[in-house]
């Protein structure tokens, strides 16, 4: 969480610093590519204020009232920064862009305004540079932890912060790099027209940012099952137990960025009753937390299996791994295998 948070305050304070300086430099140039920019920047202070935010209030003890926790108000939070991306970034930059391209030509910068919108630019490069470095090695070292692949990691990850974070820093720099073309091909050819083409496609970038980041919160706020891997971890952990005959149903749910409950009905051997299955239940949810810490909660059920609950429940173990293995590559069920002793 300190982590995080580090990310998070290494980002806002790139963001003020530019924020300033490319809305001062913009106004002082007319620079629409820049203005947009300045646009851009605003929207990424406010949504690292939101995520900041998150981490506090997400952090509260569970309840009466909320008994699993608040862990899903970073979903929530995550949300209205994907939406303050589109709303304040993308939205201003289409204005501007549309506004140079059909306001005509006007007026061409000096070579003071033009060497004004360099010098910003490269500054911003430095510090959105800087800013983006930071989470890419927050995102290397949590993939690392979970034996993961960055890019993997990043796709499949729970935690909608430092996505947030590392998406919003690279469509900074991206967007830099439109704000500089336009500028250069501004200065060369005097038409205004490229300054306004850079707009746009900053404002595409973000647009295109704020819909990925919006789609995958909105999952984790509607309710999402766990991780693939941790769902057949589970379903192996149970297989595994000499008391156990056969998984029924098992069910997961994300309940925060480092929260899963697991809920699942299980056979258990028919000799098993009283404080015996309480043992064997007990000694089952400290194997499955111990394995895979994110795993706060976990519920048991004996249940009796027949023959359609067994194909059924190998079909979704069937799929889980299909999905693992779209997710990872054919290789990644083989190592899970190997590590947990997950049945063919």
């Amino acid at each position: 969480m300190n982590e995080t948070r580090r990310t998070v305050l290494v980002a806002l304070s790139a963001n003020v610093v530019v924020t300033l300086a490319k809305a001062v430099a913009g106004v002082v140039s007319g620079s629409p590519s820049l203005l947009s920019e300045a646009a851009h920047s605003v929207a990424d202070s406010f949504n690292e204020v939101f995520l900041l935010l998150s981490i506090r209030r997400a952090a509260r003890p569970a309840d009466r009232q909320h008994p699993f926790g608040y862990g899903r108000e970073r979903f929530f939070w995550s949300l209205l920064a994907a939406v303050g991306i589109f709303v304040s970034g993308a939205g201003f930059s289409l204005y501007q862009g549309l506004s140079t391209l059909l306001g005509g030509s006007g007026e061409q910068p000096s070579t003071f305004d033009f060497t004004l919108v360099y010098l910003v630019l490269g500054i911003t490069l430095l510090l959105e540079g800087w800013s983006l470095r930071t989470a890419v090695l927050q995102v290397r070292r949590d993939a690392a932890r979970a034996r993961r692949r960055p890019l993997v990691f990043v796709r499949a990850s729970s935690d909608p912060t430092v996505k947030t974070v590392a998406s919003e820093d690279a469509a900074a720099v991206t967007g830099v790099g439109f704000a500089l073309a336009g500028t250069v091909l501004h200065q060369v050819t005097g038409r205004a027209l490229w300054d306004g083409m850079a707009s746009l496609l900053i404002a595409a970038l973000l647009a295109w940012v704020a819909y990925v980041l919006g789609r995958d919160t909105k999952e984790l706020i509607v309710g999402v099952a766990a991780d693939p891997v941790v769902r057949l971890t589970t379903a192996a952990l149970l297989l595994r137990c000499d008391e156990v005959r056969d998984v029924k149903q098992l069910l997961t749910l994300q309940l925060g960025p480092d929260s899963v409950l697991v809920a699942a009905r299980v056979s258990f051997a028919e000799h098993l009753a009283g404080d015996d299955l309480t043992r064997v239940c007990d000694v089952l949810a400290r194997e499955i937390h111990e394995e895979l810490p994110a795993v706060t909660e976990v519920f048991l059920d004996p249940s009796s299996v027949d023959d359609d609950d067994r194909v059924r429940g190998r079909r979704l173990l069937a799929l889980t791994a299909e999905e693992l293995e779209h997710l990872e590559g054919p290789d990644a069920l083989d190592r899970l295998r190997e590590r947990v002793g997950l049945p063919h």
